[in-house]
């Protein structure tokens, strides 16, 4: 299993990011767009997942209490050397307690912590193939215009299963913790 920790987007918040991706899908066409199903905000990527520690990590996140965080949307970027169209999230001591407290949690599970800051975001677009970086760039002209977007409280996190293909990843729910 190849697994990750993420928030879900609230609805409303969805619905509003349809608005500039729509419009700017035709700017980028051959960029692979994320489903809107799919946006979420990673906690902690986990990586390949062996069953003796997702047994030992349902408990120990299941334990975790938080109060709800507040999540703002910022504005549109482009991680250029990964070739990624995204939206950011405010960083707040309420999100950053919340993914220090899952990584502690799933450290004793054999799980790494990353070695670069965590920087939440909710990936848009990906380049595909060898041209990552100059495909992307094709959108930087179309974001000037930063939209205002709605914040929303996140009550849980969910643990999701990646399935990879050739057309891009599915998520699919495994598990939801809540405060």
């Amino acid at each position: 299993m190849r697994l990750f920790l993420g928030i879900p987007l609230a609805e409303s918040v969805r619905a509003q990011l349809t608005q500039p991706t729509a419009r700017l899908r035709s700017a980028a066409p051959n960029l692979r767009w994320s489903a809107s199903d799919s946006w979420h905000i990673t906690l902690q990527f986990l990586g390949n997942t062996t069953p003796a520690q997702y047994e030992c990590l349902i408990p120990r996140l299941a334990q975790l209490r938080f109060v709800p965080v507040l999540i703002q949307l910022s504005s549109l970027g482009i991680f250029d050397r990964a070739g990624v169209f995204y939206v950011g999230i405010e960083l707040t001591a309420e999100l950053i307690e919340l993914q220090q407290r899952i990584v502690a949690a799933t450290t004793p599970c054999g799980f790494e912590p990353e070695s670069r800051p965590y920087h939440p975001h909710i990936t848009l677009a990906r380049s595909k193939g060898q041209g990552r970086p100059r495909e992307i760039r094709v959108l930087r002209p179309h974001i000037e215009r930063q939209p205002n977007f709605p914040s929303f409280l996140a009550g849980e996190f969910l643990l999701y299963e990646s399935h990879l293909s050739s057309a891009g990843s599915t998520y699919e729910v495994r598990h939801r913790f809540s405060g």
